[in-house]
C-alpha cells in the first residue's frame, strides 16, 4: 500500500480486500490509530478492540465471490442507533451499559454489505441538546466537534474510521461535517429506514452519512438503494454548463464573516471554472420555516420522550424535559399549521431547486466554537433547519478555511430523491472548492 491503513478511503479499502492484498483484520492498524488518538479527540461512546477483530475475522472468512459491497470497511456509528454487540447508550444516565439485542434496519443494511461495525460515536442526549458530550475537534481539541453527532464527525476527520453513521433532525450531520472538514450526505427523509434509532421527531430524523472522500458516499447510496429516477450520466458535469443558485435564506444575518469570505470565494470559484452563478431569494413563506420547525419538534419531542421523563424525570437533561413539559407553550394548532405549511412549500422548493444544477447554501454560522465548560456548545444549527424539514439532499462539501485555521463547508442542495444526481455534481464542485484552502491532511 501507498498509505497507511486509516488514510485509504473506503472505496480503497473495498478493492484491496477484494484482490487479498489487504485482510480485515488488518483493521489492527485502525484499533492502534484509535487507542493513539482517542485520549485527545474522545469520539468513540463505546469501543471494544476484540469484538472488532472477532468480527473482522469472521469477514476474512467469507469467500471472495460473496463479499459485499463495504467488505471490511470500518464504520463507526452514532449511539443512538441500535447495535446488537455494542451497547446503545444515548450519552443518558437512563440507559448506560443499555444493551438492545437487535441491529437497527441500517446496521442491518451495513452488515450484509460486508461493513466492520466498528463502534459507537458520542452524541448529545437523545441526539437533541446543545450541550456536547466529552468529544473534541480533531483539527483544535479546544473547539466543538459539532452535534449533536459529535463522534462520528470526529472519528472520520480524524482518520479513524473512513465512514460513520450520524443523523440530522436540525442540523447533526451537515454542521459536523463543515467543523470537522469532511464530507457529508444528509438524504431525502424516509430514503433510508431510521428503524431502531431513538426517535426525536418522526418528521425530521433522518439518518447521516460521514465520509473524506465523495466517491464513498456514492458507494453508501448504491448500499442503501438511493436511486434517482433519471440516473446522472456517466460523464462528469462540464462545468461550463452548469448554474449555480446561491441561497442565503432568511438566516443569513447570523452569518459570521467566515461564512461570507467561503460564500464569495465560491462564487468567485465558480465562475472562474465557467460556471453560471445567481443569488436566489426566496418566497417570504419561507421565512417562517424555523418557528415552524421548532414547532414540530417540541410536539413531536413531547410524545418521543415522554416515557423517559415519567420514569426517570430527574435524569433528563433540562433540553430534553423541555419538550417533554412544552415549555413553549406550543399549541395543537400551531402544529397542524406548521405540518400543513411546509408540506405546501415543499413541491415549491423542489421546483426552485429543478431549476439549478444545485443550490449552495452556508452549512453553519461560523467556524467550529470554543469549547466551554459545562455546555460545551456545539454550534449554531440555523442554516440547516429549512433544508432538514423540508426533507431535501444536502451535502456538506469541504474546502474553506477560516481565520483561527479551521474548517469550513459549504452545502450543495437538489430536489428530493435526487441524491445520486447531486453528488455527480459535488465530485466536480469539490475540486473547485478544494482551491478555498482546506485540505484534510
Amino acid at each position: 500500500m501507498s498509505k497507511p491503513l486509516h488514510k485509504l478511503s473506503a472505496t480503497e479499502v473495498v478493492a484491496l480486500t477484494r484482490s487479498g492484498k489487504l485482510s480485515v483484520e488488518d483493521a489492527k492498524a485502525l484499533i492502534a490509530r484509535v487507542q493513539e488518538r482517542d485520549p485527545v479527540v474522545k469520539g468513540w461512546a463505546h469501543f471494544d478492540p476484540e469484538i472488532v477483530l472477532a468480527s473482522a475475522r469472521a469477514l476474512d472468512k467469507i469467500p471472495t465471490e460473496k463479499r459485499g459491497p463495504l467488505h471490511g470497511v470500518a464504520v463507526g456509528v452514532k449511539d443512538v442507533i441500535y447495535t446488537k454487540d455494542f451497547p446503545t447508550q444515548q450519552f443518558s444516565p437512563i440507559y448506560k451499559d443499555d444493551h438492545p439485542k437487535l441491529d437497527a434496519s441500517c446496521i442491518l443494511t451495513l452488515r450484509a454489505s460486508g461493513a466492520l461495525i466498528f463502534g459507537k460515536t458520542h452524541t448529545t442526549e437523545f441526539a437533541t441538546c446543545q450541550k456536547g458530550p466529552p468529544t473534541s475537534n480533531p483539527h483544535d481539541p479546544k473547539r466543538s466537534p459539532g452535534g449533536s453527532s459529535s463522534g462520528s464527525g470526529a472519528v472520520v476527520g480524524d482518520f479513524q474510521v473512513p465512514l460513520a453513521l450520524g443523523t440530522q433532525t436540525g442540523g447533526s450531520t451537515i454542521r459536523p461535517a463543515s467543523y470537522n472538514g469532511i464530507f457529508a450526505l444528509k438524504p431525502t427523509w424516509n430514503a433510508i429506514s431510521r428503524e431502531g434509532l431513538k426517535m426525536y421527531s418522526i418528521t425530521c430524523d433522518t439518518l447521516g452519512l460521514y465520509s473524506r472522500d465523495v466517491k464513498d458516499l456514492d458507494l453508501l447510496t448504491e448500499v442503501f438503494r438511493l436511486k434517482d429516477d433519471v440516473p446522472p450520466p456517466a460523464a462528469p458535469l462540464d462545468l461550463t454548463k452548469a448554474k449555480f443558485g446561491f441561497v442565503k435564506s432568511h438566516v443569513w444575518p447570523k452569518a459570521q464573516p467566515s461564512v461570507i469570505s467561503a460564500w464569495e470565494t465560491a462564487k468567485e470559484l465558480l465562475v472562474a471554472a465557467g460556471a453560471e452563478v445567481e443569488e436566489v431569494d426566496l418566497p417570504t413563506d419561507f421565512d417562517n420555516l424555523g418557528i415552524w420547525h421548532r414547532n414540530i419538534l417540541h410536539m413531536e419531542g413531547q410524545a418521543a420522550f415522554l416515557g423517559d421523563y415519567l420514569s426517570t424525570p430527574e435524569q433528563l437533561d433540562p433540553w430534553v424535559t423541555k419538550h417533554v413539559v412544552n415549555d413553549t407553550a406550543t399549541t395543537r394548532k400551531e402544529q397542524l399549521e406548521s405540518y400543513d405549511n411546509i408540506a405546501r412549500l415543499r413541491p415549491v422548493i423542489d421546483s426552485i431547486a429543478a431549476k439549478y444544477t444545485a443550490l449552495i447554501t452556508p452549512s453553519v454560522t461560523d467556524e467550529a466554537p470554543v469549547l466551554e465548560e459545562p455546555l460545551r456548545f456545539t454550534g449554531d444549527a440555523s442554516f440547516n433547519l429549512m433544508w432538514t424539514v423540508l426533507h431535501l439532499p444536502v451535502v456538506n462539501v469541504p474546502g474553506f478555511v477560516g481565520p483561527n485555521g479551521m474548517p469550513i463547508g459549504l452545502s450543495l442542495v437538489s430536489p428530493r430523491y435526487t441524491e445520486q444526481a447531486l453528488l455527480h455534481t459535488v465530485r466536480q464542485v469539490e475540486k473547485v472548492f478544494a482551491k478555498g484552502g482546506w485540505k484534510l491532511e
